[in-house]
Formats: structure tokens, sequence, C-alpha cells
């Protein structure tokens, strides 16, 4: 695969290499909308299908990852049914839209880039290949290539990056090396650029952004917010950034909500936030670990009934594995398995008397799955998490179960490793995916290293 994509890339280079060198803002703050991705699939089985696979292919992918003035911004979040939440931003001089995945599990910032963009396999619904918007860096007089010794191509590709063509004085005239990013679902390339990024009232310059010439199951581009030096958050000096997600029932349509980005200086506490602290990867054997945020779980209660869950799922250990990550790019949380086995159980045990759907289990890839539809009323038992620090996030059924069809059949919006044999355990234990942050507002507190959240409706038109 790595060849196939440098050999494009080194065709792309060429349109590159002769570059020159709806978001507002009230007061302190810069909102931009955030909205959910298109519809997938119409059937509803099919749906959760594609949302649990995908959510089981990010995991693995965050499980074994490769290498590789007060001023407050806000900006409208869009659901999509696509599995994960978009923003627009503006890069460029003059500025050019472009859609992005809001993703706090990645760090670098990358959109489809020039006429001669190519999505392999991007043929979902609602969503035409040919037609993906794209960057065109000829069209920005911002735009410039990150050179081979910019320190800025160290943040992308590691500190082993050799350049060729150098004189005595260090000058190099070779461009960057072309990055290779993988994802769960999929891949991308590109080169790397300097850009300009334009809100309302204010510009950044010299922002770094991936211009990907080459995609794999990724029809749109990505807006890192994790914890690397390349994400959005560091590169603009947020101090703190929230969201609120809308329900899924809202799914591609103009129903979003706001991201809010802050910079420097004090901002008003918000009222009614349970807090927890971050949490520290102790591991250095993989440098990805790092941009995740990582928080402690400290019980996972069931129906009033506390799961036994083995302490080394809870707290990351010194070889980097356990622990849990907050990712808005996963859909369904991921549970690995001697835990989904134990929270799965539970809920199974608790709702005995209700009918089961192993049938519908396998054509959703969830479970347990139960028919209510002749119940004239059910009791869904409460799935509450605990945080260190005394926080308690009680999910609302419509967090954790999900109604399959008009047929009454409902399923449990959790997974796990789906692949026969013994468990390998790498990476986070439990990803805690977007679905059971819907009609949450979370705030990432970057300034006192903190998790906040508080439920609350969050549509806002």
């Amino acid at each position: 695969m790595a060849s196939s994509f440098l050999s494009f890339i080194t065709l792309f280079s060429l349109f590159l290499l002769p570059l020159p060198s709806s978001s507002s803002s009230s007061g302190n703050s810069i909102t931009i909308p955030l909205s959910v991705y298109p519809q997938t699939h119409s059937d509803p089985f099919e749906t959760l299908n594609f949302l649990a696979s995908a959510s089981i292919s990010r995991a693995h992918h965050l499980k074994k990852p490769k290498s590789n003035s007060t001023l407050v911004t806000k900006t409208p979040l869009f659901p999509r049914s696509y599995g994960a939440y978009s923003i627009s931003l503006k890069f460029g001089s003059p500025p050019q839209t472009t859609s992005f995945v809001m993703d706090t599990g990645s760090s670098l910032v990358w959109l489809p880039c020039t006429s001669r963009y190519l999505c392999s396999r991007c043929n979902f619904p609602n969503i035409d290949p040919s037609k993906i918007q794209t960057f065109m860096p000829k069209l920005s007089s911002s735009s410039k290539l990150i050179g081979c010794q910019n320190p800025k191509c160290k943040w992308v590709l590691g500190s082993n990056v050799k350049c060729n063509n150098c004189d005595q004085k260090g000058n190099c005239s070779q461009t960057c090396p072309a990055y290779i990013i993988q994802y769960g679902s999929g891949s991308t390339a590109g080169l790397l650029l300097s850009e300009t990024l334009s809100f309302p009232e204010k510009a950044f310059t010299n922002v770094l952004i991936g211009c990907s010439f080459l995609s794999i199951r990724q029809p749109s581009g990505i807006a890192g917010f994790g914890r690397g030096i390349e994400s959005l958050p560091s590169q603009l000096g947020l101090t703190k950034f929230s969201h609120c997600l809308v329900s899924r029932q809202f799914d591609d349509t103009s129903v979003s909500s706001d991201l809010v980005l802050y910079r420097s200086g004090d901002h008003k506490t918000e009222g009614g936030i349970s807090y927890s602290p971050f949490q520290k990867n102790p591991s250095t054997s993989n440098p990805a670990f790092k941009e995740y945020y990582y928080v402690l779980i400290r019980k996972i209660v069931v129906g009033g009934k506390r799961v036994k869950i083995p302490y080394k799922y809870l707290v990351p250990g010194s070889d980097g594995n356990g622990g849990t990550i907050v990712d808005s790019g996963s859909t369904f949380t991921y549970l690995e398995k001697p835990v989904y086995e134990a929270v799965t159980a539970e809920f199974a045990k608790q709702m005995s008397h209700y009918k089961r759907e192993f049938k519908v289990e396998n054509q959703t890839g969830l479970s347990p799955c139960f028919d209510i539809s002749r119940e004239k009323s059910v009791n869904f038992p409460e799935l509450v998490f605990q945080f260190k620090g005394g926080a308690k996030m009680a999910l609302p059924v419509e967090n954790y179960f999900a109604l399959v069809s008009s047929s009454g059949i409902v399923c449990l919006t959790m997974v796990t490793n789906n692949v026969a044999g013994p468990e390998i355990s790498t990476g986070p234990a439990i990803i805690l995916g977007s679905f059971q942050q819907q009609n949450y507002y979370v705030e990432y507190d970057l300034k006192n290293d903190r998790f906040g959240f508080r439920p609350q409706s969050c549509k806002r038109g």
C-alpha cells in the first residue's frame, strides 16, 4: 500500500513545486458549527453494522497506532451518519472553505487537495468521489511547501527524516517527504503545507496542514484535535475547547451545535460541569499514545450494580496498555473483550425477561439485542461511568441503546474485538465514543489538564 501511495505522491508533487512561498466571532469567542456526515445506508441493520464495524476498526487503529489576548472561537458542529461530526474551516488567501471531520484521536490537520485528488473506495451513499470538494493550493497566495529541514516536517514524520541536496550550510532545496496516515477505516497521503487559517475576526498564519492527493475510504479531510504538536489546539495555542454533540437523529440535516475554541487568558467557568483530571500514559514505546486524551474510569455501574473489571484495564500500565481515552472519531464505545463481556453479561442478566434477538445481533454486530415490541413499558438498566475525582456520567438510555427498526428491537451500542482467538490487550482498553456523548456539553480544559462534562440539549437550530 505504501509504495502505491508514494508513486501517486511523486506524480502529484509536480503540481505543487511551483507554489509561492462558517464560523462566527463574538467578543472573545469563535464558534464553528458541528454536524454529522452523509447517510451511509438506508437499511437500519446495515447502518448499525457499518457503524459497529467502523468503531471496531477505529479501535484497532487507536490501540495499535503507527507513529508518524483572550480569544474564544466558535464554529458549527454538524452530525453525519458517516459516523463522525464535521466542521467547516477556511484555509488559504483568499480563503477556501473545506469540510473536516473533527477528531480528538489524531493530530494532523489534512484536506483533499488539488484537482487531481483521488479518493479510492469512497463510494458511500450520497457521496460522489468525483465531486469531493478539494483545496486548490495554486489559488492561494499563502500556500508554501514545507521544506525538509523545517522543524514542522519532523512534527509529522519524526526525527529521523533524511534530507538530501543540502549545501555545506545545511540549506536544502528538498521538500518534506510525503506523509502516509493510516486510520481505522482508511488512509491518506500527501505533502505538508504552511497555510493561513481565517476566522471572521482572527487569522492564523503559518498553520501546518496536510495536502492529500490520495485517500482510501476517507471522503472528508480530518481536523486533528489530539495532543500532538501538529494538532489544531496546539498550533492555535488553545487553552480549552468544548463541543456539544447533537443527537444522531439529526444526521445529515441542517441541525448543528457548536465547537468552541479558547485562546489565552481566563475564561468564565461553565456551571454544573463535573471534572476529572486527564491522565498520562507512562509508556514511551509508542509516541502516538501521548496524543490521546486519557481519563480514569473507576467504576462502570449497570442498573445500580458495579461491574467487576480488573484494575489493569482501567489504568494504563508501564507497557502503555489499558486505560480509557475519549475519542470523537469513534462512534460506539469500545470495550476490551473481558470488560465488554462483563458489561454485556450484566445487561443480559438484568433484561433476561425480554426476548433476546440473536439473529439481529449477527446482522448488526451489536449485542445484546432485545425484542420489546410487545412490551407496554420497558425498564432499561441505567449505565453510569464513574470517573476519578467523583464525576459521574449517568447516560440517558438513547446514548447506549439504539432502536434498530420500527419492529421494536433495541441493541446495546458498545463494541469489542470481533476477531476469534486469544485477546491481544494493547493500547487503551476503553474508548469512549461519540454516540455515548450525545447531548453532553464536553470540555477539554487544556490549561488545567482536565476533562469536563454535563448533560444538556445540544440542538441549536
